[in-house]
C-alpha cells in the first residue's frame, strides 16, 4: 500500500514539474517579444530623431535642434543652398575639416542623388560659388536670381513664359510635376511633397502653416493647374514632333450597312458598328436633307422614308444617335429626335406631340435599362439644347420607331422620318412618376405632307393647340421673336428666314475629280493666354476663377461660389431627444461640390490661392493686349479700304475726315468702357 501511494506521489511531482516547464517556457517566449518590440520602438524613435535632427540654422542664426546661436567657427554652410549648420547638432558630422564649397547639407545631398534633371541647377551654383570674381554679396544674389528662374541658365520649364516662376515648386523651383496644391495655396511636386511629408513635417514648406492630416496621408494633384501646364507645354512646342496615332475608318471605306467586327460576336446588331454615312451633311445639320447631299441617289431624304432599325436611320442622316433621343448640343442647339416611346409622359397627336427631356433616371452600373425617374430633370446637356433650338426657332427633324405603342402615328416596323418640326414652347412640370421633367411642345412644319394624311401639299401656318397642363407649369420658355425657319406667303413655302447656323464639325465631300476631301469648319483661332484661362475654371460657374480657393481634395472654385454653396449652414448641430434632454453637438459633413470629401474644417478659415491669382491676373491682361492689338489693326485695315474707296468721289476730303474720325475714335471708347 505504501509502495503504490510513493509511486503515485512521484507521479504527481513529475507531472506537475511539466506543467511549470511549461509556464516557464511560455514566460520566457512572452519577455522575448517584449523585448524585440521594445528595441523595435527604440530603433523608431531614434530614426524621428535623427530625421527631427536635420535641421538647419533660422535666419537668425540660432539652430533649430539646439535653440542656441552658435559661433562663426562652429558653424557649416552648404554650397548649395549656403544654409548654415551647427556643426555639433550634426547626427554625423564630417570627419575632417570642410570648407563651405565642399560639403553639401543632407537636402541637397537628396536632391543631387534622388533627381537627377537638377544636376545643371547644383553645377551652375557650384560655378557661381567658385568665381573668385565675386564677392558674398553678389554670390548670394546670382544664386537667388538662378533659383527664382530669372537667370539665363534656366530649368527645362522655366523658358515658358506664361509661368514666369510664381506656379513654381516651392521645393524643387520648377513648374510642379503632378501638381499639390495645399489649402494655403502654395503649390508642390507630389514627388517633393511626399518626401517632405516623410520627413515627420505637417507644415507647409513655404508658408509654415498647418497642412490637414488626410492631405498629408492622401495628398491629391490638383488636375486643373497640370492641364494648364501641358496646355503651355504643347503651345511652346508646337507642331514640331510626331503626329497622334488614332484607329479611324474613313466613311469611304465602311461598308454600306451596319456591320459587326470579329471581336463582336454576338449575334444580332447589339456590338454591331454603323455603317457607311451616304449623305454629305455634316452632323450638326439643321433642317432637311436637301439632294445635293445625297450623291448616292440625288433625291435627299424624303418624308415616309423607312429603316429597319436606328443602325440603318443614322447612315441616312436623320437622326445620328443610334441609342439617345435627342441628338444636339447645349450651346448650339438640337437637330433631331426620336420617339420612342421612353418616357410615359409623352402625348403624340401626329402633327403636334408633346416630348419630355431627357434625364432623371439612375443608369449607373447595369441600370442602362432603368424605366424609373429617381430626380429632377433640368434645362441642361440635351434638353437646354432643345430649349435653345426653341428660342431660335430651329427646325428640329422627327423619326418614329415602332417602339411607341401607345401612338397612333407610329410605324408598324421599323424606323420612320416624319419631317422637320418647331418647338414653340417649353416649360417643366411634376411628371407621372412624381419628379419635375422637361416639356416641349413641336408643331410639325415641313414642306412634304405627313405620311399619315392624304394631303398632297405639305404644312401650312396652324393655330397652337391648348395645353392644360400649362397651368401648373414652372419655367416657361416661349420665342419673342421671329423664328428662323418660318413660312413664306409669296413662295408658299417653309424656308429659312434668318441664315442658318454655321456647321462646327467637319465634313467629307467629293471634288470634280472624283477624290473624297474632308472639309472642316473656319475654326476661331484662340491664344494660348485665352485657352490657359478655360483651363483656370470654377467648377460651380464655369468661369474664370476669381479669388479662387483650392480645397485639400485639390478642386479650384471662386470665393464666393464656394461659400454661397455652404451657405446658412452652421459649422456645428445641436441635437436634443424627446425628453427635453439636450445631446452632444454634432459636427455637420460638409462635402465637397465636385467630390464626396468633408471640407467643413477648411471653410472655417479658407484661404485664397495668391499664386493662383497671380497668374490669371497677368494672363488676362495679356489677352486684353492682343484683343486691342488685333482690334487696332483691324481698324487700320478698315482705315486704308476705305480712304482708296472714297478717293474718286467729289467730297472725298469730308468724307475721308469722317472715316477717320469714326475709326479712331471707337478704340478709345472701348477702353474707357
Amino acid at each position: 500500500m505504501n509502495g503504490g501511494r510513493e509511486g503515485k506521489e512521484k507521479e504527481g511531482e513529475r507531472a506537475g514539474g511539466g506543467k511549470k516547464e511549461e509556464l516557464e517556457k511560455g514566460e520566457s517566449i512572452q519577455k522575448g517579444r517584449e523585448r524585440r518590440e521594445r528595441e523595435r520602438e527604440r530603433e523608431r524613435e531614434r530614426e524621428m530623431e535623427m530625421k527631427m535632427a536635420w535641421l538647419p540654422c533660422d535666419s537668425d542664426g540660432v539652430c533649430m535642434v539646439c535653440k542656441e546661436k552658435p559661433a562663426q567657427s562652429e558653424t557649416l554652410g552648404c554650397r548649395t543652398c549656403t544654409s548654415p549648420w551647427h556643426l555639433s547638432c550634426l547626427p554625423s558630422p564630417p570627419l575632417s575639416s570642410l570648407s563651405d564649397s565642399e560639403w553639401d547639407c543632407p537636402d541637397c545631398s537628396s536632391l543631387t542623388s534622388h533627381q537627377a534633371p537638377q544636376t545643371h541647377l547644383l553645377s551652375a551654383i557650384h560655378a557661381i560659388q567658385a568665381d573668385p570674381s565675386l564677392s558674398d554679396q553678389q554670390k548670394a544674389i546670382k544664386r537667388q536670381q538662378l533659383l527664382a528662374g530669372s537667370s539665363s541658365s534656366k530649368p527645362k520649364h522655366q523658358d515658358l513664359l506664361l509661368f514666369d516662376g510664381t506656379l513654381n515648386c516651392s521645393i524643387c523651383m520648377q513648374l510642379p510635376d503632378r501638381p499639390v496644391t495645399t489649402p494655403c495655396g502654395h503649390n508642390f511636386c507630389l514627388r517633393c511633397f511626399e518626401r517632405w511629408i516623410a520627413q515627420g513635417k505637417r507644415t507647409c514648406a513655404n508658408c509654415r502653416a498647418q497642412i490637414p492630416s488626410k492631405m498629408a496621408s492622401q495628398p491629391r494633384i490638383n488636375s486643373q493647374l497640370a492641364m494648364a501646364i501641358r496646355v503651355a507645354k504643347v503651345a511652346k512646342r508646337g507642331t514640331s514632333g510626331p503626329p497622334k496615332l488614332s484607329q479611324f475608318v474613313r466613311n469611304q471605306d465602311r461598308p454600306d450597312t451596319a456591320f459587326t467586327t470579329e471581336r463582336a460576336k454576338k449575334t444580332g446588331k447589339a456590338n454591331a458598328c454603323s455603317g457607311k454615312i451616304f449623305v454629305t451633311v455634316p452632323p450638326d445639320h439643321f433642317g432637311p436633307i436637301p439632294p445635293e447631299n445625297d450623291p448616292s441617289r440625288n433625291r435627299g431624304v424624303l418624308v415616309g422614308d423607312t429603316w429597319d432599325d436606328r443602325m440603318d436611320c443614322r447612315q441616312w442622316g436623320a437622326h445620328l444617335p443610334h441609342v439617345a433621343g435627342i441628338a444636339g448640343q447645349s450651346a448650339y442647339g438640337a437637330q433631331s429626335v426620336a420617339l420612342s416611346g421612353g418616357y410615359l409622359d409623352d402625348e403624340d397627336h401626329g402633327e403636334w406631340f408633346l416630348y419630355t427631356g431627357s434625364g432623371g433616371r439612375d443608369l449607373s452600373g447595369n441600370k442602362r435599362t432603368n424605366k424609373l425617374q429617381s430626380f429632377d430633370q433640368k434645362f441642361e446637356n440635351m434638353n437646354q439644347a432643345l430649349r435653345l433650338s426653341c428660342l431660335k426657332g430651329y427646325p428640329v427633324r422627327v423619326v418614329r420607331s415602332h417602339k411607341e405603342k401607345r401612338s397612333s402615328y407610329a410605324p408598324e416596323s421599323g424606323v420612320r422620318y416624319d419631317g422637320v418640326y418647331r418647338i414653340e414652347k417649353c416649360w417643366r412640370k411634376i411628371g407621372i412618376q412624381g419628379y419635375k421633367v422637361c416639356r416641349y411642345l413641336f408643331v410639325r412644319c415641313d414642306n412634304e405632307p405627313a405620311p399619315w394624311t392624304s394631303d398632297e401639299i405639305g404644312d401650312r401656318p396652324r393655330p397652337l393647340p391648348t395645353i392644360n397642363e400649362l397651368k401648373d407649369a414652372i419655367d416657361i420658355t416661349e420665342r419673342k421673336g421671329d423664328p428662323s425657319w418660318d413660312y413664306d406667303e409669296e413662295k408658299g413655302c417653309w424656308l429659312w428666314k434668318k441664315h442658318p447656323p454655321e456647321s462646327k464639325k467637319s465634313v467629307e465631300i467629293k471634288s470634280e475629280d472624283g477624290t473624297t476631301v474632308r472639309v472642316k469648319r473656319k475654326a476661331k483661332v484662340v491664344s494660348v493666354k485665352e485657352r490657359l484661362l478655360k483651363e483656370f475654371g470654377c467648377q460651380i460657374c464655369r468661369k474664370v476663377l476669381a479669388f479662387p480657393l483650392t480645397t485639400p481634395c485639390a478642386h479650384n472654385f471662386c470665393k464666393a461660389c464656394l461659400e454661397g454653396a455652404f451657405s446658412g449652414q452652421s459649422f456645428i448641430r445641436n441635437r436634443a431627444c424627446g425628453g427635453g434632454r439636450t445631446l452632444r453637438a454634432q459636427k455637420n459633413v460638409m462635402k465637397c461640390p465636385s467630390c464626396s470629401n468633408d471640407i467643413a474644417d477648411y471653410l472655417q478659415n479658407p484661404q485664397v490661392n495668391r499664386e493662383m491669382v497671380a497668374v490669371i491676373e497677368s494672363l488676362q491682361c495679356q489677352a486684353e493686349d492682343e484683343n486691342s492689338e488685333e482690334s487696332c489693326d483691324k481698324n487700320d485695315e478698315n482705315l486704308h479700304d476705305a480712304t482708296e474707296v472714297s478717293k474718286p468721289s467729289d467730297s472725298s476730303d469730308k468724307v475721308l475726315e469722317e472715316i477717320k474720325d469714326n475709326d479712331l475714335n471707337q478704340p478709345n471708347k472701348r477702353r474707357k468702357e
